[in-house]
């Protein structure tokens, strides 16, 4: 970067005064020695959040794709310039994990304490003893308080009651996408939204924005929302009526919303690779899951394996004999190539001792590595521990499961969309392929499960829909 005179500092400095997105691209140009990449949803991003700044919105949910610099620009970027422009303001920030929020605060807190920063407003100081990265306030009265969703609250405010901006509350992705998809979890937080935080407003005339991506038809934003994409403003499941910012990967009329990050060849893969997960994070329209999650057809049938197979069974159990779930232990294998082979699946419906005898029979027979799930609590220990002394002289492992059936079926659902699957030819295909087709909603999804697990246990455990192509 050319070294700017001290003349154009003044002028910049100006300029970033003014105009928010212009402080954006400046300060991280100071930063960073290289220019901001632009987008178009950038400067959109940045105009919607200049109407909450003027006094014309109060309430805001912004949706736009994972990693298109949402929490830059309307988190650490937008409570740094506020705090230039009004040092006493008073924020509350919120992620779905308190570390994040931590994160984002201490990253503004950074910035407001960067060279350029001070050129651009100068009579902002920090406290001498804030160095809390998630409660830091200036010499004005101003706050910075950032905790995780669900997190305590108590005692701190945002906003100023008296007319003209005083701060707001910013809540940045309030919910972890591996849990978006659980009723109890989801809803902990709408009612720690509609219990707690959004009672922490100082006057009527504080601000809310939401930003985030969409991971279910009842999130945050479809709940405070109230309406669908696309219909007119209406009171959402908090009673007020939020303005809708919502940013597309792929427009309708087939461009993409950042080129230089994914172009629509890229869009098109991600979405023939994980179609729900795309349709939720990427285009913002999350939808009741109906199947079609596992494109089953694009799965090859094979008379035989090649050789060098690096092979894992992994197992779904079921302990309640005649209650309609099946144990399953479904075989895989990796070649050289990265293929996944289904080589093998032991289906079983039965008690506990049925699954002990299938368990240990098949694992002894494999002599490949096995992958158990261990339910938590002392029960699911005891159990491990008993079926691990069965498993003697066979390699195996139990984890407890993480996140929702979607989510951990989503790395293979995109490895079987773009074709990288193959099946050995045998009697149980059918029924396996019919289960594919139906999940989530068929009536079993037991070999799903069985699959996903040894998938996942063989490394191809990968949530990011960009790096699962």
């Amino acid at each position: 970067m050319t070294e700017l005179t001290a003349e154009q500092k003044v002028v910049a400095a100006e300029l970033a005064r003014e105009d928010f997105y212009f402080f954006s691209r400046y300060t991280f140009l100071r930063k960073k020695n290289f220019p901001w990449m632009k987008a178009k949803h950038h400067a959109q991003l940045c105009a919607a959040l200049n109407r909450v700044y003027r006094g014309e919105c109060k309430r805001l949910v912004i949706n736009l794709p994972p990693r298109y610099s949402k929490t830059e620009l309307a988190v650490v970027n937008w409570i740094a310039w506020c705090l230039g422009k009004v040092p006493d303001s008073e924020f509350i920030h919120i992620s779905y994990a308190a570390p994040l929020a931590l994160n984002n605060s201490s990253n503004a807190r950074e910035l407001v304490q960067h060279e350029v920063y001070r050129e651009i407003f100068p009579e902002l100081e920090l406290r001498k003893d804030s160095s809390a990265k998630g409660d830091w306030r200036t010499t004005k009265g101003g706050v910075v308080y950032a905790t995780g969703a669900g997190g305590t609250v108590t005692g701190f405010g945002a906003g100023k009651a008296r007319p003209g901006f005083g701060g707001a509350i910013i809540i940045d992705d309030p919910h972890k996408p591996d849990e978006a998809g659980s009723d109890k979890v989801r809803g902990g937080v709408l009612d720690w939204f509609n219990n707690t935080l959004q009672s922490r407003v100082n006057s009527a005339d504080t601000p809310i924005i939401v930003i985030m991506q969409r991971l279910h038809e009842g999130d945050l934003a479809g709940w405070l929302l109230g309406r669908k994409p696309g219909q007119p403003p209406a009171p959402g499941g908090n009673g007020e009526v939020w303005e809708h910012v919502c940013f597309e990967a792929l427009s309708e009329e087939g461009e993409a919303l950042w080129p230089e990050k994914h172009s629509v060849k890229d869009l098109l893969r991600m979405q023939e690779a994980m179609p729900y997960v795309f349709a939720g994070q990427y285009q913002q329209r999350p939808s009741p899951l109906a199947g079609g999650i596992i494109k089953a057809g694009r799965i090859e049938i094979v008379d035989a394996l090649p050789t060098g197979l690096r092979m894992l069974r992994g197992w779904d159990l079921a302990a309640t004999k005649d209650a309609g779930d099946w144990t399953v232990g479904a075989k895989l294998a990796r070649d050289r190539d990265g293929i996944i082979y289904i080589v093998h699946v032991a289906r079983e419906r039965g008690g506990p001792d049925e699954v002990e005898k299938l368990v240990v029979n098949t694992a002894k027979a494999d002599r490949c590595k096995q992958s158990l799930p261990q339910d938590p609590g002392q029960a699911g220990k005891a159990q491990a521990a008993y079926l691990g002394k069965k498993l003697v002289g066979v390699p195996f492992a139990f984890t407890t499961e993480t996140g929702d059936k979607v989510t951990r079926a989503s790395p293979l659902a995109a490895q079987i969309n773009v074709g990288n699957v193959r099946m050995l030819r045998a009697e149980w295909n059918e029924k396996l392929l019919d289960e594919f087709r139906m999940f989530p909603n068929g009536n079993n999804d037991d070999q799903v499960d069985g699959c996903a697990r040894a998938f996942n246990a063989m490394g191809g455990s990968n949530y990011n829909l960009g790096n699962a192509l």
